[in-house]
């Protein structure tokens, strides 16, 4: 018999002749491929007579699922009325990101949801989008940057500490950070993330481990960044028990580089083989959360999130060790995620894409532009946005239409009335592009509380 594996060899061992022939197939060439041929068919066997056994095999488990309980692929239609929903700030949201919303609270599984005055269009879901769905997960809900996030440090260090020090704090972003495709620390260093049996119990993220470890503590492109600038704290009530003053801290905002952006493309694959859409709505298919794919997308997507947080922590440890100084307060939040949590009486997956957590008195942090103020802010649980919030300002501007429409010059006087230094960053990141952070925050005063500011000092970006 030839060595390559065919689906009647497969039938000769009693395998049905039905979609487990295809499951296994595309299994074995996907993670069996310098396998011999011999040996790949007496795993086989023993996975026909004891199915059980090999439900949570990494490469066996989709087959069994095939052979015992097979996932039904059929086109999903839309129903034709809308799940409940809440939209802040409705005014300022252009209508093709509303529309993407209405589209979204019309799939089956959808139970509700919410767009933040952030919200402008994405993929699938716009961005500041918010969709509780039953026993669903959409990887493209999620987003592509699976658990993008902000950290923020506060030192024990006054404002006052950047006059005549600019130069040696710019000195500390350039040395302690590494941003974009390829890029990476020359030592890096180690951390329990890399422990997780999620590397050696799922096939894919197994092969992603060597990248993410030397990625770990970098940052992407595009609106990611580092930067060090002013802490005002103005709740005397806060958690960390500061005095109101202004301190110095550090900011950072970025996500799981390219192990998240691998795990959302290859599930988002499958989701969209499963689970067959109409054309305006095809990139929200999802995942049965019970289904292996939708098991094993959940407990990879939740290692990815830790990897982002385990990228931030790396970041802020190089920096603190830097200024020989600990931080005297951490606060962080994802915001390219799916929760588990109760709506209206049930649990539901809450996918939140850019959008920042609320639930009562959690903390958050929602940035505005490199020339903009951040917010530090307590969420109030808002029931009817889902318990969520904006992540940001929200683009004006697409990429684009930054490039055609801006100058460097015209950045740079931002930059200097402003009094900020900007290392790296392009057009397309122009303080311009964004809308204006004070007036998202209005439109969210019954989702969140001021608790400080963040005013940036200095950048550093990709570019």
């Amino acid at each position: 018999m030839g060595n390559k594996l065919k689906g009647r060899d497969l039938i000769k061992l009693g395998f049905p002749k039905n979609n487990s022939i295809n499951i296994a197939l595309g299994q074995i060439n996907r993670y069996h491929k310098k396998v011999n041929k011999n040996k790949i068919l007496a795993e086989a066997k023993e996975v026909l007579l004891h199915p059980e056994k090999y439900k949570d095999s990494g490469i066996w488990g989709k087959v069994v699922e095939g052979l015992i309980d097979p996932v039904e692929v059929k086109m999903h239609q839309l129903n034709s009325k809308r799940a409940p929903f809440t939209i802040y700030g409705e005014n300022e949201i252009d209508d093709q990101a509303k529309e993407q919303l209405y589209n979204a609270l019309k799939l089956p599984v959808t139970v509700a949801g919410s767009l933040m005055p952030d919200a402008h269009v994405g993929y699938g879901l716009p961005i500041g989008g918010v969709l509780a769905t039953d026993n669903a997960v959409i990887p493209y809900a999620v987003g592509v940057d699976i658990g993008c996030r902000m950290s923020l440090s506060i030192f024990d260090i006054p404002a006052t500490f950047f006059k005549g020090r600019e130069h040696q704090l710019k000195g500390y972003l350039l040395e302690h950070t590494q941003f974009g495709m390829g890029k990476s620390h020359l030592k890096s260093n180690d951390h329990e993330i890399f422990e997780r049996e999620e590397f050696s119990t799922i096939q894919m993220v197994k092969r992603l481990k060597d990248k993410a470890y030397k990625q770990l503590g970098s940052s992407g492109s595009g609106n990611h960044f580092v930067e060090f600038g002013e802490v005002t704290i103005q709740d005397e009530n806060n958690e960390w028990n500061l005095p109101k003053g202004s301190y110095l801290g550090l900011l950072s905002h970025s996500g799981s580089r390219g192990l998240g952006a691998n795990i959302a493309k290859h599930y988002t694959y499958l989701a969209t083989k499963q689970c067959p859409l109409p054309k305006q709505v095809q990139h929200l298919a999802w995942l049965d959360i019970n289904t292996h794919d939708g098991r094993e997308y959940w407990m990879a997507m939740n290692l990815a999130g830790d990897y982002a947080k385990a990228c931030h922590d790396d970041i802020h440890y190089r920096i603190a060790k830097a200024l020989h100084k600990k931080p005297v307060a951490r606060i962080e939040n994802h915001h390219n995620f799916a929760w588990k949590q109760t709506v209206n009486n049930k649990e539901c997956i809450v996918h939140r894409k850019g959008a920042t957590p609320a639930s009562k008195g959690e903390l958050g942090i929602i940035p505005g532009s490199m020339t903009a103020p951040g917010f530090i802010v307590r969420g109030l649980g808002n029931q009817e946005s889902l318990q969520s919030a904006s992540h940001g300002a929200g683009r004006l501007f697409s990429r684009r239409k930054c490039k055609e429409t801006f100058t460097k010059s015209e950045i740079k006087k931002q930059l200097a009335d402003h009094g900020v230094t900007l290392i790296g960053g392009g057009i397309d990141e122009a303080p311009m592009a964004y809308k204006d952070i004070n007036k998202v925050m209005a439109n969210q005063q019954e989702l969140v509380e001021v608790v400080g500011m963040f005013t940036p000092k200095i950048v550093r970006m990709d570019k």
